[in-house]
């Protein structure tokens, strides 16, 4: 009898079908996986290398004549700072208050009809703002009749409630189990008790999740930041860096005039060379963020979505 010479895969026969499909697979993924990775690496190779080497775009995945002149030159620069403080105040006040006006909206809307008799007129009202704008002006207007322009609470309150985050937190507390809720209402403990001690615990991947969601969203924001704000020292640091990579000579021009002591850096950077630095310093953030949240990426998004 002939013997069946197959590979096995977790006690598996693999077809030969099944391992081209999965060759093909890698071969996709790696692909991607370059083009993301492959930019980034040569920006912060240009932001390490000689300003001569980067005019002469000689710079590819190593840097050319390393230096840290454009690092010393940022640091040292008021406006990156200035930028890079409103940013940090802007998303520390951005996510909390999203967070907290989700999970107080999530909660209610989580119980059933009987529960909550208002939920499908609140729920309707919600998806009604996702499917229509009211528009770029009339927003524009608001925030400017209201006295926010020129304020950190121009960026954080227009978008404090992201209805789509909300609605990934509602169906997640809604596959809970009846029976958390229902015993801690045995037990005495009222809605908020209930919130705060029995399902936020168990809600940490979704909660993850979405938080990730407006960590990033705050901090990758720029146009807000152009259209309310007046005055360029109230530039979130993306938008900052929107107006220098635009129009980037015109920064270095005006940066040199800033301090004689930074003379000496001139010599071996240049526009290129600090936008560079000042692009990879603004990734910082999300790198060091996303590996802590990434462990309930996956099953928070998933768990919190499938059931409506």
């Amino acid at each position: 009898m002939k013997k069946n010479t197959q590979p096995k895969s977790n006690g598996l026969y693999v077809s030969k079908g099944r391992k081209v499909f999965m060759a093909v697979n890698l071969l996709i993924l790696t692909l991607l996986a370059l083009s993301c990775t492959l930019p980034f690496v040569n920006l912060l190779a240009i932001s390490f290398s000689n300003k001569n080497a980067v005019a002469a775009n000689q710079v590819k995945l190593w840097p050319i004549g390393f230096n840290t002149a454009a690092y010393e030159f940022i640091l040292n620069s008021s406006q990156f700072v200035r930028a890079l403080g409103v940013s940090i105040r802007r998303t520390v006040l951005g996510v909390s208050l999203n967070m907290i006006l989700i999970v107080l909206t999530a909660f209610p809307l989580s119980k059933s009809n009987r529960e909550f008799r208002l939920r499908p007129l609140f729920s309707w009202i919600f998806v009604i703002t996702m499917l229509f704008d009211g528009g770029l002006i009339p927003t524009y207007m608001i925030v400017r009749y209201t006295g926010l322009m020129d304020t950190i609470w121009a960026l954080v309150l227009p978008g404090s409630l992201a209805v789509f985050n909300m609605l990934v937190v509602m169906n997640y507390m809604r596959s809970l189990p009846k029976e958390l809720t229902e015993a801690a209402a045995i037990d005495g403990a009222g809605h908020f008790r209930t919130l705060w001690q029995i399902v936020l615990p168990v809600c940490k991947p979704t909660l993850a999740t979405v938080t990730l969601f407006s960590f990033v969203t705050h901090w990758n924001s720029w146009f807000d930041g152009m259209i309310y704000m007046n005055r360029v020292e109230n530039y979130p640091l993306q938008s900052y860096l929107q107006t220098i990579v635009i129009n980037p000579d015109a920064f270095f021009r005006n940066a040199t005039n800033v301090s004689e002591s930074l003379s000496r850096f001139l010599n071996l950077t240049n526009a290129r060379t600090t936008n560079a630095a000042q692009l990879f310093l603004a990734t910082i953030p999300i790198m060091l963020v996303y590996p802590f949240l990434q462990r309930y990426f996956t099953s928070g998004l998933i768990m919190g979505s499938v059931k409506g």
